[in-house]
């Protein structure tokens, strides 16, 4: 697919960005807390996979090359502002709809557990948020964070371990946080 359009092959782009667009837009929407600004570096970072196809190197997986480009892109535009976070626009992204047997009060359960564990995530440290992220959101294997990362195994399954533990307490310190996220794992 990805040989096609650098060939120039249109319908293999688009099969491309309908693709990979989703995951993008809800890893950089994690990290940053903001909609507008998700949006505008998946645009670019789509704007510059396409345009700098002839650069990718096949040996290696797609997914990380275009994951490392939004990253860069993300990092970039945390320079210029600061992010600010909108738990009611993350909670409805990539939302698993209920299933047609639970109750509306197993809805709102669910809704406030993920409002919780939502605004605690954006407590932690950049590097422990973007682990957790990649590695329960996304189903990315160890290696593979690592290697978009740029650090060793051992570094990622520390920072995942830490950032577990973090939120763990961050929600533990909240009464309420922790009797809505209990409610649902229960």
């Amino acid at each position: 697919m990805m040989r096609k359009a650098a060939a120039g092959d249109r319908e293999a782009a688009a099969k491309c960005i309908r693709t990979f667009q989703p995951s993008v837009y809800t890893y950089i929407l994690r990290m940053s807390g903001r909609p507008d600004v998700a949006e505008d570096i998946v645009q670019e970072a789509f704007v510059r996979v396409l345009t700098n196809l002839h650069r990718f190197d096949d040996r290696y997986r797609f997914s990380t090359w275009l994951f490392t480009i939004a990253r860069r892109l993300y990092v970039n535009a945390c320079q210029k502002m600061k992010p600010r976070y909108d738990t009611s626009i993350v909670d409805g992204w990539g939302a698993k709809p209920m299933p047609p047997e639970a109750s509306i009060d197993d809805g709102d359960a669910m809704s406030h557990a993920r409002s919780s564990l939502n605004r605690v995530l954006q407590e932690l440290p950049a590097t422990q948020r973007e682990v957790i992220v990649l590695f329960h959101q996304l189903d990315w294997p160890i290696a593979l964070i690592a290697e978009h990362l740029g650090m060793p195994e051992g570094t990622v399954k520390s920072h995942l371990h830490r950032g577990r533990k973090k939120l763990r307490d961050l929600l533990e310190a909240s009464e309420k946080d922790i009797a809505q996220v209990e409610d649902v794992w229960a």
